[in-house]
């Protein structure tokens, strides 16, 4: 699996040129840029997909299948094809286009030291850090805008269906008594609460926890976490999740709960953030992400690699000494 994430970074890099390195290649102890992303429309640093030849848009997209599941890259792939659905809904004023996405490196796949890469744009957000044999890809961000595109009332397109509906059989399944703790509000917030920032500081958790629900709905609940997780390919899935401790997770909603109107809900424990907003263009706007609280970027790995650096020295120091 890291061999088949090196390989598809190496083969992006064979692709370019000196200038293209120069411009898309940076370190990977740059804090400041590393920890600067978003989910919104804009330009980023890096190389836009827009301005690449078409092998190397196929070595990006490369990258992108190479730490993603299946479905996760077909949601992806989705996401960045409706820039220009959307471009289209709004008459072309904004200049969207699928070919708005940034690729910026931090370091390379040479040698024994970190290295990563961020692939963005409007509605994606993958963060890669690899150092050590370890793998960190949060914060994950999809959106979609139009969320579902319909024909006569059948859907026709909706990348991030099971997001919702795997929530609403949640609250379902859970029963009243349980729903009256879960749903905290009746308001929605304007957009996910963590936003872009740097570090997703944990609030207090709110809702319902496993031990509030029945077998079936704190089984589901996990169920949900499970999917989030796995947007990454099965083995990185796997470590992500045998750090989760389902006892303490909290589930909480708010906004509505008629379908086709506003709605947000928030899945939170201790080193996790699940959050997920559906409130823009009357509810067929949405936004997603996962975070974890004191390890987004990679911080953790590249503390743990810096830890191991210095302590490789010292022990030279002593023994030399």
């Amino acid at each position: 699996m890291l061999h088949d994430i090196a390989d598809a970074t190496r083969r992006y890099i064979g692709l370019l040129d000196a200038d293209q390195r120069e411009n898309s290649i940076r370190a990977v102890t740059d804090d400041d840029l590393r920890h600067s992303w978003g989910y919104a429309p804009g330009t980023r640093p890096g190389l836009v997909l827009g301005d690449l030849r078409r092998d190397q848009r196929k070595a990006v997209h490369g990258m992108l299948a190479a730490v993603l599941s299946p479905h996760a890259y077909t949601q992806a792939a989705t996401v960045m094809a409706l820039e220009d659905v959307l471009d289209h809904r709004e008459g072309g004023h904004r200049d969207r286009h699928s070919g708005d996405y940034w690729t910026i490196l931090f370091g390379t796949p040479d040698g024994d030291e970190p290295w990563g890469w961020r692939i963005e744009g409007h509605h994606l957000s993958v963060n890669v850090v690899v150092a050590d044999g370890r793998v960190s890809a949060t914060p994950f961000a999809l959106g979609a805008n139009p969320a579902r595109v319909s024909y006569r009332g059948r859907v026709v397109g909706q990348p991030l269906r099971l997001e919702e509906e795997l929530a609403r059989e949640l609250l379902d399944r859970m029963g009243p008594t349980a729903r009256r703790l879960a749903v905290v509000s009746d308001l929605t917030p304007h957009d996910i609460r963590s936003g872009n920032s740097p570090r997703s500081t944990p609030s207090e958790p709110v809702g319902v926890t496993p031990a509030q629900l029945d077998k079936p709905a704190g089984e589901l609940l996990v169920d949900i976490v499970r999917f989030y997780l796995d947007r990454l390919r099965h083995e990185l899935a796997y470590e992500e999740f045998a750090q989760i401790d389902p006892e303490r997770l909290h589930f909480s909603w708010e906004g509505s709960l008629r379908r086709g109107e506003g709605h947000y809900y928030r899945i939170q424990g201790p080193e996790l953030l699940i959050e997920y907003n559906n409130t823009f263009n009357e509810a067929n706007h949405i936004h997603t992400v996962w975070r974890r609280h004191s390890s987004d970027f990679g911080d953790d790995l590249l503390a743990a690699h810096c830890d191991a650096s210095r302590h490789l020295v010292a022990s030279g120091v002593t023994q030399n000494g």
